[in-house]
């Protein structure tokens, strides 16, 4: 009966992505303003959840400025979908320029050929698969830690996408072997760096609040000495139109107070993440439940009940 109930979601997802790929973009925009009004106001999809997160970054805006950034993000999201859908149609190795702007180019491009590894860090923010994608298909493959989805069937379909120019994914658990052997061949790490790693976390503030931090982020730059790169996708303009680019590096080779541990590179690459996130905060993603746990509960936790801390996913964890 699962395996029935899978397929079955797994065509009706199909059908949805070929009506999409059916109209235009301008169409899927048109629509996707629509729908945002009808989840932000009429169902109300974690209205509390994105409303309390909007307030506490900007505490002076009205109720009504609040429901606007807010249906603003559900536009956005529904938009990346629409984009993931038609980017393998419309971007391609010969028209690329048409739709993407690299931001730092010649910083970017002089660490993605740079013999170290690399980890590039963003957030649930712009269109993360697009970037993934385009970074591949100029010709520089990644490798991004992700849980795989419970439907088999979708997982599949996902990870064709994400693979089709050079994203592999590494699974969540039990990958530490091969995440070593990424990072000493002088490969690529792709990580979301915004994700609760629960009360085991490095604790930082984020966006004006204790958010846990995944310790492996920070971990990956300090042992192997591969430059973390904190790196955003955002759109300008009309949908499939954005500007990539590269808002902050930590390189060991030139040293800086933020590589003096853990918890200083973690609270570096979340303000290089605030910075991304507050030139355009309709792109994030508000339902996130970004700042989950209480800091002090780990305090309270005997030592002998603490676990390790996993690898944060590439997977959205709202």
């Amino acid at each position: 009966m699962r395996q029935l109930t899978d397929w079955l979601v797994y065509l009706v997802v199909r059908f949805f992505i070929c009506l999409i790929q059916a109209v235009s973009l301008e169409t899927c925009q048109t629509v996707a303003r629509w729908l945002a009004v009808i989840a932000c106001d009429v169902i109300g999809i974690r209205r509390a959840t994105v409303d309390e997160n909007i307030r506490h970054v900007y505490p002076d805006a009205t109720p009504q400025q609040r429901r606007k950034m807010a249906r603003g993000m559900w536009e956005h999201l529904l938009l990346m979908v629409c984009e993931i859908a038609h980017a393998p149609r419309k971007i391609h190795e010969t028209n690329w320029r048409e739709y993407i702007h690299i931001h730092q180019k010649e910083l970017a491009v002089r660490y993605l050929l740079d013999q170290r590894p690399i980890v590039l860090v963003s957030g649930h923010y712009g269109n993360f698969e697009l970037t993934s994608y385009i970074i591949g298909l100029l010709g520089f493959p990644s490798f991004s830690i992700a849980r795989r989805l419970d439907n088999p069937y979708l997982d599949r379909y996902v990870n064709l996408f994400r693979s089709a120019n050079g994203q592999y994914i590494l699974p969540k658990d039990g990958s530490a072997a091969q995440v070593d052997a990424v990072l000493r061949s002088g490969g690529t790490i792709a990580l979301l760096g915004d994700q609760s790693a629960g009360t085991k976390g490095c604790w930082v503030d984020f966006l004006g609040r204790p958010a846990s931090c995944h310790k492996a982020v920070a971990l990956f730059t300090l042992v192997s000495g591969a430059p973390l790169l904190v790196c955003y996708g955002r759109r300008v303009g009309g949908p499939l139109r954005f500007e990539m680019g590269v808002e902050s590096v930590a390189d060991p080779r030139r040293g800086g107070a933020e590589l003096a541990g853990v918890k200083p590179l973690t609270r570096w690459y979340n303000a290089a993440l605030e910075r991304i996130i507050l030139a355009e905060p309709s792109q994030y993603w508000w339902l996130h439940r970004r700042w989950k746990g209480d800091p002090n509960a780990r305090r309270r936790t005997p030592a002998s009940k603490r676990k390790a801390t996993p690898a944060p996913s590439n997977r959205n964890a709202a």
